[in-house]
């Protein structure tokens, strides 16, 4: 079969597996996971090819984006001493752990000779593997009814130690050929510093274009291109690309960002940035089974089983370790502490990295064969029980209210987008003012309905949760959009504009701080 063809095939796959996935009440990601793993025993057509290039230049800036874009920065502020904890030393810690105990375990459980890897093969394994992968991470948790504050600590941390991860990957297999500086903590420093900064330009920049236009094809695009230039940029200077890719996506999604874009702009990149997020995340999880060859990793289940059992451990000691070192006020429920360590998946990154490690590297096919075996054991066991030791835990919040928000959401969202049609073409379709201003005024009663209703489920599923601030922040788009639509069409002054817009603005502020002070 072509290459296209290919493709077409795995993309309706997607889709089956999508509609099953939803039928059977399982993580979608696990179930292509198995599906490709089904399709990898019976070979009836070919791997699609998951390069470094491929990941790298394609896949991971617009996933990384798309993640970081739809986190807010507050969310990111309140737990950023957490959050760079766990994604720093927390990473640096699991690496050393990990190098540390894989030999002697592997001896213990009776594996011996070149299936026991060396000190420097080891070191490598622990960085490419001891990070979580956002990829896994983001798509499991995004189906998940877990609060909003842990949900998003999860998915960020993700974020930021793939970052660590990939930069530590760099160090080991440089050392192994005796290409690192001796001034490694000078360079961790500047791949962080300088990613940090590139992704600032690129995603202030980016956000200061999109206020100037008032076109939504236009605005998309800039999202687009902020998410690749940031990756391609850091990646040239030498930078990580995955930290300038996260803080642009941070800065094009913040409340300023976001306060930038038109209505329309508004939901045409969330549509689009959710579908490309569903069609790189089926292609990528699809072709995890396709790129794994069960005889080959059931012939060292006991080199897996081991490394697979360090990792998830080391993961457990060290999230503890750290949470239960913090100060009271940043330490988290030990329920939460329990699901953030579980819930540190391993995905196709570190399975991209492991197969981009040079041919001449001693024990090369061992790593990897442990990496993909490790990782479709994370995908599978912890993918299916997540949800369970939510319940279990008594994390899982109330599903029929969040499913009546998400309604009510698309409701408001819907008439929004269709009374500002009327606004831009009515004269096209309405033969007089009078039939327009009837048209309009029908779209207005939805709004005006959607909008209580959304309040009002916001409410109900309490201050912790950010349907809370989301629908704050829905309501204050609207009302701000309705005021600037008055100015333009003549119904209001300049001076009633800024006024009114300043009041809505300090209405926000105060009912954001009355929330998080609940």
């Amino acid at each position: 079969m072509t290459g296209p063809g290919t493709f077409v095939v795995l993309f309706l796959l997607a889709a089956i597996v999508s509609l099953a996935a939803r039928r059977l009440r399982i993580p979608y990601t696990v179930a292509l996971v198995v599906a490709g793993l089904v399709l990898g025993s019976t070979h009836p057509l070919p791997t699609p090819a998951l390069s470094r290039d491929v990941m790298f230049g394609l896949v991971l800036p617009a996933l990384l984006f798309e993640a970081a874009f739809d986190l807010e920065m507050e969310e990111i502020r309140r737990d950023g001493v957490t959050l760079a904890s766990l994604a720093v030393p927390g990473v640096i810690a699991t690496i050393a752990i990990v190098a540390v105990t894989l030999g002697p375990l592997l001896g213990l459980v009776g594996v011996s000779g070149s299936d026991v890897p060396g000190l420097q093969a080891a070191l490598l394994f622990a960085a490419l593997i001891s990070a979580t992968d956002p990829v896994a991470v983001v798509a499991l948790f995004r189906a998940l009814d877990a609060p909003r504050r842990l949900q998003v600590i999860i998915e960020a941390e993700s974020l930021f130690n793939d970052g660590t991860a990939i930069i530590f990957f760099t160090f080991a297999l440089g050392s192994s050929t005796g290409g690192v500086s001796a001034f490694v903590i000078t360079d961790f420093f500047y791949v962080v510093g300088a990613g940090i900064i590139v992704g600032g330009v690129v995603g202030g920049a980016s956000a200061e274009a999109i206020r100037r236009l008032f076109d939504p094809t236009l605005e998309v695009l800039l999202t687009t291109l902020a998410a690749y230039t940031s990756f391609v940029a850091a990646q040239a200077v030498g930078a990580s690309g995955v930290i300038a890719t996260v803080t642009a996506g941070l800065l094009c999604g913040s409340r300023a960002g976001r306060g930038g874009m038109s209505a329309a702009a508004r939901i045409a990149a969330a549509t689009f940035w959710e579908y490309v997020a569903f069609a790189f995340n089926s292609l990528v999880f699809l072709s995890i089974g396709l790129m794994v060859r069960l005889p080959t990793l059931l012939a060292h289940w006991r080199s897996i089983l081991a490394a697979y059992i360090v990792v998830t451990l080391s993961r457990a000691v060290v999230t503890t370790g750290l949470i239960e070192l913090m100060p009271g006020h940043f330490k988290l429920p030990r329920r939460w502490t329990a699901v953030l360590a579980w819930g540190g998946l391993r995905g196709a990154l570190s399975m991209v990295l492991a197969v981009s490690i040079p041919e001449s590297f001693p024990q090369r096919d061992l790593l990897i064969t442990m990496t993909f075996g490790v990782v479709v054991l994370s995908i599978l066991v912890q993918g299916i029980t997540v949800s369970p030791a939510l319940r279990w835990l008594g994390l899982s919040k109330r599903l029929p209210a969040r499913l009546g928000y998400a309604a009510t959401q698309a409701a408001l969202l819907s008439a929004h987008s269709a009374l500002a049609d009327i606004e831009r073409t009515g004269t096209m379709v309405a033969t007089d003012d009078e039939m327009r201003r009837a048209l309009a005024a029908d779209y207005d009663v939805q709004l005006e309905r959607a909008e209580r209703n959304l309040a009002a489920l916001g409410t109900a599923l309490g201050a912790e949760d950010a349907a809370t601030a989301a629908a704050r922040r829905l309501l204050s788009d609207t009302e701000q959009e309705r005021v600037i639509e008055a100015f333009r069409s003549g119904a209001i002054t300049a001076e009633q504009r800024d006024r009114r817009l300043a009041e809505l603005r300090t209405r926000w502020w105060d009912d954001g701080h009355r929330g998080e002070g609940h």
